[in-house]
């Protein structure tokens, strides 16, 4: 006799192409480009690198806005600040940044779109740090006009979620949500160059299945580039800010599923270990005995009474899965994620697109 009842789909795993609602095209995609790779002519950096080119004639002759301070000592609040409250000189600095780091971004997106696996994308959304600022939003949308201008028959837009909470909202999407059916939320965190991010994700699911309504709910975070830490160090930073986030969610009755999604730099494979692209994060996380998801389940080995599942992606892909709620007019879209480096991802929906 044949058993027609269906085994639920199993959980995605470290990397995987196919995720519950998208596929995953490519991810951290490295195009060279005079010697260097693209993504290096659009990141925080090169903003600000920018930035210090155009400053220095003032500087000379001693007349700098911003003074002698680097531009990347700078906060992104006084960079805001210079385009509304500053003096005429520091704004127009500040614009003409903007103008010249938004042509090189227009650059970037022409070439990725040129690239196999980033054809046919309608929609890109941007997230990173850069994005949380609005020096950051008015590149974006230059680079969009820039774009438009030319013909180039995509959108570029500012990701939804604040680029500190997208990483980690995004971590949901990496396993199906009848799993998550008896729970108040997830533990997640997100890893980048200059910061570790972990929280407690409210998934909300009774009101919104798809995970639109997600939120984090509490945050734990490290700025580790200030302290330069090992490896070693790193690890145990984060299993504490875990361990913290989990006693918090025992102690408020919120119901936590056994279920870690992490976001982390590179290119991850089958087994959790890091291939490449980690190169910014603190210590060796290419090293072939090095493998996060299997080193948190040893420290964290339940979560309640269950054993603890724990699926670590792309952080640009995690970002990116942020936004899938929100791309059911589209079949084929991105991400970018300006911070440390350039993040990137494209996806192409599962289900047909919804049609007004």
């Amino acid at each position: 006799m044949t058993d027609d009842v269906k085994a639920p789909p199993p959980l995605a795993g470290h990397g995987v192409a196919r995720l519950p609602a998208v596929e995953v095209d490519s991810y951290n995609i490295e195009i060279k480009d005079n010697g260097g790779f693209l993504g290096d002519r659009a990141c925080k950096k090169s903003f600000l690198a920018i930035l210090d080119r155009l400053r220095a004639p003032l500087g000379k002759l001693k007349c700098d806005p911003f003074g002698d301070t680097p531009s990347a000592e700078i906060n992104k609040k006084k960079l805001d600040a210079a385009l509304s409250g500053g003096s005429p000189e520091a704004a127009g600095l500040m614009h003409g940044a903007i103008e010249a780091f938004a042509q090189q971004f227009a650059y970037v997106v022409r070439h990725l779109l040129r690239a196999k696996p980033w054809r046919d994308t309608e929609r890109i959304v941007v997230g990173g740090g850069m994005r949380d600022s609005q020096y950051g939003e008015l590149s974006i949308a230059r680079a969009g006009v820039i774009l438009k201008g030319e013909g180039i028959k995509v959108e570029l837009l500012p990701i939804r979620k604040h680029p500190d909470d997208a990483g980690l909202v995004g971590a949901a999407h990496l396993a199906p949500s009848w799993i998550f059916g008896r729970y108040d939320g997830i533990l997640a965190v997100d890893i980048g160059g200059t910061n570790i991010r972990a929280g407690l994700v409210k998934l909300d699911l009774k009101r919104a299945p798809d995970f639109s309504k997600a939120s984090v709910w509490k945050r734990e975070l490290w700025r580790h580039a200030d302290e330069k830490p090992s490896r070693t160090e790193a690890v145990e930073r984060l299993v504490a800010m875990l361990g913290k986030l989990v006693g918090l969610a025992e102690k408020e009755d919120f119901r936590l599923a056994p279920f870690i999604g992490i976001g982390c730099p590179g290119r991850i494979s089958s087994d959790g270990s890091i291939a490449r692209g980690a190169q910014n994060l603190p210590g060796n996380w290419e090293a072939s005995g090095f493998n996060l998801p299997k080193m948190l389940a040893e420290q964290i080995p339940l979560i309640g009474k269950h054993e603890t599942v724990i699926v670590m992606h792309n952080d640009a892909v995690t970002q990116g899965l942020s936004e899938v709620p929100f791309m059911r007019d589209v079949t084929h879209w991105g991400v970018l994620t300006i911070g440390t480096g350039l993040g990137n991802a494209r996806f192409t929906n599962r289900n047909p697109p919804d049609k007004d």
